[in-house]
């Protein structure tokens, strides 16, 4: 009777740990599962069971999210776009989050910018059950599922990141949402209009959009929200960034219609270098070149010096300040400031040689030809007053005599015996009042040898502070001309190129961005 009972008690206990093994159920949290097994023996006795099931090993996870893509990529054709309504196109949403952004290069018309972008897109044929939501997968599934043909219509030499692995992700979710991300740096064309230049704003576009697929096909779209950010603290190093709009298109091409995505980095440039090396350099400078109206008109060299100098100086200035500018066919602010500056130190040269031709004759000695020296020769001419000391004296008299300059003034009287002073002859200068300015101006353009032998003769006729070391009338005239319109023309450059700035506008690309395949 002892072993019919023991055999039948074994059985039962196996049968029940059998059944609870085949009815498990995990609970919600996933941690403990009960069963309980009845059993009817011969004298209706009841056993329950209970164990304890530990959550799924990694190993475990693993085979299982492997069979999920198996299974989901088992008739999946990459080739071909998502199932989608009849008669709608596939929607393709885009966010971008800009990490670092320069240098902006003006001699190439490029700018760079590191950023993450970011891809959002539907695929049902991808969507599965599982107690997992969503799945992150390796970069090489983008190899076997269908992906956007993105690329930047002006990018020049864009590139992913790859060290050390390649920079991408790719998340699954269970409905069949897909987020494909990559880090990027991104070389793109900026047409920049240079007319305002240093003081200029410029627009740089970044367009993207499907190579192949049309707008019937395949449309994008910002993400809801803010669609374009960037990194907390970054700044540029020649501009400020004043904002980022975007905006959804269409562009016409050969093949048909296409959806794109435009952004533009509104950017305002920094001033402050090209004041400190080009502006105020050259407002000093022109104002250097203004010392040599208080410089007497007797001082030939070192006014001349000066103004060669400060042109000069210009030239390097110039040349230094156009090398990381493009050869534009216009002129921008800077090249029309850099000639207004020219302009004025070139007009300080003028002005010497104006001052030197109407109020300066030679070294202040008169020139005479030698029939003009046998009309002063004869009763007017009294050699007694000269009384010489020796014969060489006697030489040097008829050697300044015969010479083609002679220091004496001669009038109708007898010539006074000449008196140095300090053992330098006195220079005479004048300035001629009888005849016109425009005139005089006329017959010093022309050459008029008559109009010079004429003030020639009149030099030796002034007396008095407005012949001899006198200051002559254009310098008066030039300290103040000068300096006054010189402030006034910066004054309007200033007002012209910095209060009356354009505001930033929606312009088309030209065509060498959105070009036909």
């Amino acid at each position: 009777m002892l072993y019919p009972r023991l055999l039948s008690f074994f059985i039962s206990l196996s049968t029940a740990y059998c059944y609870s093994i085949l009815h498990v159920r995990p609970l919600p949290d996933g941690h403990i599962a009960r069963a309980a097994v009845l059993h009817s023996s011969g004298n209706a006795s009841r056993h329950v069971f209970k164990r304890q099931v530990s959550t799924p090993s990694p190993v475990a996870v693993s085979k299982n999210i492997s069979m999920i893509l198996e299974n989901l990529l088992k008739n999946y054709e990459s080739s071909q776009l998502p199932a989608r309504k009849k008669g709608e196109p596939m929607i393709v949403k885009t966010n971008i989050l800009i990490r670092s952004m320069g240098p902006v290069s003006e001699l190439d018309m490029e700018y760079s910018m590191d950023c993450y972008f970011r891809q959002y897109w539907t695929d049902p044929r991808l969507s599965f059950q599982g107690p997992i939501s969503s799945l992150s997968l390796n970069f090489k599934m983008l190899e076997r599922i269908w992906r956007p043909d993105t690329y930047f219509y002006n990018g020049k030499n864009s590139y992913v990141h790859t060290i050390t692995v390649p920079n991408k992700l790719l998340r699954l979710s269970q409905n069949g949402d897909i987020l494909y991300s990559m880090r990027l740096t991104v070389k793109a064309k900026c047409p920049m209009e240079l007319r305002n230049f240093p003081m200029d704003r410029q627009s740089c576009p970044l367009i993207l959009g499907s190579y192949a697929y049309t707008s019937k096909q395949l449309r994008y779209q910002w993400e809801s929200g803010a669609s374009v950010n960037f990194e907390p603290g970054m700044t540029l190093s020649q501009f400020d960034l004043m904002g980022s709009p975007q905006r959804n298109s269409t562009y016409r091409r050969r093949e048909g219609e296409f959806s794109v995505l435009q952004v533009n980095f509104n950017l305002q440039r920094h001033t402050g270098y090209f004041l400190i090396q080009v502006y105020v350099p050259c407002i000093l400078i022109v104002v250097l070149s203004w010392v040599s109206f208080w410089i007497h008109r007797e001082a030939t060299s070192d006014r001349v010096g000066l103004g060669i100098t400060t042109v000069l100086t210009l030239s390097t200035i110039s040349l230094d300040s156009r090398k990381d500018l493009p050869k534009v066919k216009y002129a921008t602010a800077l090249d029309w400031f850099l000639l207004m500056s020219f302009f004025y130190c070139i007009a300080t040269l003028l002005e010497f040689a104006g001052v030197h031709y109407f109020t300066k004759v030679g070294y202040g000695e008169i020139p005479v030809d030698e029939e003009e020296w046998d009309d002063l020769e004869g009763p007017k001419f009294d050699e007694s007053v000269i009384v010489m000391s020796s014969v060489a004296s006697v030489g040097l008299i008829e050697q300044r005599r015969r010479g083609s300059l002679i220091c004496p003034i001669y009038k109708d009287g007898p010539l006074q015996s000449e008196t140095p002073k300090k053992g330098t002859m006195e220079r005479h200068t004048q300035t001629e009042r009888r005849i016109p300015g425009w005139k005089q101006i006329f017959f010093c353009l022309t050459g008029n040898d008559k109009f010079r032998r004429m003030r020639q003769r009149a030099a030796g006729q002034q007396q008095g502070p407005g012949a001899m070391n006198s200051v002559s009338r254009i310098d008066k005239l030039a300290r103040i001309l000068f300096p006054a319109s010189f402030f006034i023309l910066n004054f309007l450059y200033w007002l012209g190129y910095v209060a009356l700035a354009d505001e930033f506008k929606w312009r088309q690309p030209p065509p060498s961005i959105i070009m036909a395949k």
